[in-house]
């Protein structure tokens, strides 16, 4: 480990008294999964749980890292504004932080955010801007007409920040300071692998950077919901909140995964469902995908035991009102397998490829 990587890790490190909600990040709980499947007789299953975050997601480590990183180069002054496009996680973790620090925070939202997430960005007085339905693409996507809107509100706005966690090369070190090294302090002996979702691939990159370097015998394994444009499968709309893009992500390189499974809907809102009755763990939709590609990995892999680790970005409390609502199930003409079924589904997934992955030049998709 070098010299930086030593000095960042004691600045982002958690710590146990806080002097304020920036250092209670990190450091989360990793829990073994032991009934959701007979695979956890033959693996060793941990879910990070970063859900354990203060505002309850992993996001936090992005805002606090991000937020700091602006104030150092002089990006973000006394009085100033905080923009970003964020259907939940990252504008809430945005919202908390910038009312601890006395920033007004203003959130670009869409249709889809989830009724309890708008709940909460209030809660933390955040500013909203909902970008109207008409300005969706083709697949239904808000996240261009979104990254579009806070965009032109970083130039009216006097000593304003907008982040744009989707393109800012800074948001993969907070996974490298924070995630990366988290992993390898709770298992001093490296895990054969990591299953990330992609997301704005800021987790994806900056772990992968890490284990790259100091592990590079640990598989990384990328996860996406079905119908997402990041790796070049055709595009089609779900309901997933917290994965998938219309884009590829400046971040994402194929380089740093060694397998990418994509997910359905169906399939992640099951596994969080069983995940309550059998772990008596409550996540978020896309940790039901993350932890449904792990177990596919495993199927897939019996050669010996191994050691995984599945990122949890989020808890339940944003998906009450979808996810675990059987009205808006049965709405969205979606089923919640049962045991079998379920099982099933696992063992038939197969790794997607990547060789139609190509980057789009996004900044000037949102200009």
């Amino acid at each position: 480990m070098s010299m930086t990587d030593t000095n960042y890790t004691k600045k982002y490190s958690h710590k146990l008294v806080a002097n304020s909600i920036s250092e209670a990040v990190g450091n989360v709980p990793f829990i073994k999964l032991n009934r959701i499947h007979s695979l956890c007789q033959s693996n060793d299953f941990y879910v990070k749980m970063d859900s354990c975050n203060p505002t309850g997601s992993i996001k936090d480590k992005n805002a606090a890292f991000l937020i700091d990183q602006a104030e150092t180069k002089g990006l973000l002054k006394k009085g100033g504004t905080i923009i970003e496009s964020s259907s939940g996680n990252f504008g809430m973790s945005l919202a908390s932080i910038g009312a601890s620090k006395g920033y007004q925070v203003i959130i670009v939202i869409d249709a889809k955010t989830p009724p309890p997430v708008i709940k909460m960005l209030n809660a933390y007085g955040a500013r909203l801007e909902e970008v109207p339905l008409c300005l969706a693409d083709s697949a239904g996507s808000m996240q261009k007409a979104r990254m579009a809107h806070a965009r032109k509100l970083a130039e009216q706005i006097p000593n304003s920040f907008y982040p744009c966690q989707h393109l800012n090369p800074d948001n993969p070190l907070a996974h490298y300071y924070y995630t990366a090294f988290e992993i390898a302090n709770a298992f001093p002996q490296l895990p054969d692998a990591l299953v990330i979702g992609i997301s704005t691939a800021g987790q994806l990159s900056g772990i992968a950077k890490y284990f790259r370097t100091y592990s590079p015998k640990t598989k990384i394994i990328a996860v996406d919901v079905a119908g997402s444009g990041i790796f070049g499968r055709p595009r089609h709309p779900y309901k997933m909140t917290g994965l998938g893009l219309s884009f590829v992500p400046p971040a994402f390189k194929p380089s740093d995964i060694d397998y990418a499974y994509n997910i359905t809907d169906e399939m992640a809102f099951s596994m969080c469902h069983h995940l309550g009755k059998k772990e008596g763990l409550l996540l978020g939709a896309s940790s039901g995908a993350i932890i449904s590609a792990g177990l596919a990995y495993a199927a897939q892999n019996k050669t010996k035991q191994e050691k995984i680790i599945l990122i949890n970005p989020d808890r339940a409390d944003r998906y009450l009102d979808t996810v675990y609502n059987p009205d808006w199930l049965a709405h969205s003409n979606i089923s919640i397998f049962n045991d079998q079924q379920l099982n099933a589904h696992i063992s038939q997934l197969k790794p997607v490829s990547q060789a139609q992955t190509k980057v789009e030049d996004i900044r000037d998709a949102i200009s």
